[in-house]
């Protein structure tokens, strides 16, 4: 009877009253204990992986783009493309008017035709003064055989003086019409080159002045000079004046896309090319691209800014500088990238490059 009354007083007296503060101490001791565990394991994290990642937000999306201009000026007479249309390479986008050209090309065929008259009429009077020489050689003989004649009638006393002096004369008026004759064959022939027709100055200057006009009468239809998206079409409106070397239109090349990712000079102390990166766009935040370093630029942005800055004056500041990265992007992006989008990149600085790149340290080195 005792014990079974001891049994009984021992389970009245553990009830639900009592288990409440013991199990609290039990979960108070977990917390106690499991806090400091979680706090050293973060700390032990972000200490293992200080300065892995480096990241910047300070990254646009790039393509490469071709201002296309007119190499001739004149007014637009036919727009052959719209704002956004895709092209290939070789297809039109405007014609300027080529009426002028046409002219300027008939002015040049009409050149060359002049310049062959002109160099058949020189090769025809320098046949002729080789049939004045002739001429002149054969008077220039009669005289001489005349003169000695005379000369002979002088010394038997047979002629007068008079006669004589007449025939000496018409010696040295015929070597003086010899002379003469060559050397204006000497003139007529200067005037050409050795060669045919074509090769004289005269019709290969009218040739280079035709295929000049031939040039620009091609050059009023402008072309894509590669494929991709046509933009900034706003100049192209009919009548507008196209101005030789003004852009009238952008050309963004399609399928070649890059990050240029503006990383602070002091993140570069463990970055190298082919290190891997990942690319989260503003445009489209929940898909993130995967890519890698592809190259470190060789100078700061402010080094090739159009007024670099002066840092040899007394009023100097130091500014932390900003080195252009290139991530490329190793996967299909899904979704259309265009120029100038705003991008997030992150480096992971302690992954190996690829084989065969060097690392920051050496291209730096390589440089100087």
């Amino acid at each position: 009877m005792k014990e079974g009354a001891i049994k009984a007083a021992d389970n009245e007296a553990v009830t639900p009253e009592t288990e409440a503060p013991a199990k609290k101490k039990r979960l108070r001791l977990i917390l106690m204990l499991s806090v400091p565990l979680i706090i050293l394991a973060v700390g032990a994290y972000f200490y293992l992986t200080s300065g892995r990642y480096v990241a910047t937000d300070n990254a646009y999306v790039q393509q490469d783009k071709v201002s296309v201009s007119a190499e001739v000026t004149g007014p637009i007479v036919e727009v052959a493309v719209k704002e956004n249309q895709r092209v290939r390479k070789g297809d039109l986008l405007f014609r300027i008017d080529p009426r002028p050209y046409r002219i300027a090309l008939e002015q040049a065929e009409a050149q060359i035709a002049a310049a062959n008259v002109s160099v058949h009429k020189a090769q025809a009077e320098t046949l002729g003064t080789r049939e004045d020489i002739s001429a002149a050689q054969a008077n220039l003989a009669f005289a001489q055989t005349a003169f000695g004649r005379q000369a002979e009638l002088l010394r038997r006393g047979f002629t007068t003086r008079a006669r004589y002096d007449e025939a000496l004369n018409a010696v040295q008026q015929a070597k003086e019409r010899v002379a003469g004759a060559r050397a204006n064959a000497e003139v007529k022939q200067a005037a050409l080159a050795a060669g045919p027709a074509d090769s004289q100055p005269a019709v290969a200057a009218a040739v280079a002045a035709r295929h000049k006009a031939l040039l620009d009468l091609q050059r009023t239809e402008v072309r894509a000079p590669i494929d991709g998206y046509v933009s900034q079409t706003e100049r192209l409106q009919l009548g507008n004046m196209a101005v030789q070397g003004l852009g009238m239109v952008t050309v963004v090349r399609s399928g070649d896309t890059w990050i240029e990712a503006n990383y602070k000079e002091t993140d570069l102390r463990n970055m190298a090319p082919g290190q891997p990166a990942e690319v989260k766009l503003d445009a489209y935040p929940s898909h993130k691209l995967k890519g890698h370093v592809a190259s470190i630029g060789r100078g700061t942005g402010s080094e090739f800014s159009v007024l670099p800055a002066q840092n040899a004056t007394g009023n100097w500041v130091k500014v932390t500088q900003r080195v252009p990265v290139r991530i490329a992007i190793d996967e299909t992006p899904g979704r259309p990238l265009l120029a100038g989008l705003s991008a997030e990149v992150t480096v992971d600085t302690k992954e190996q490059p690829l084989p065969g790149a060097r690392p920051a340290a050496a291209q730096r080195t390589a440089s100087r």
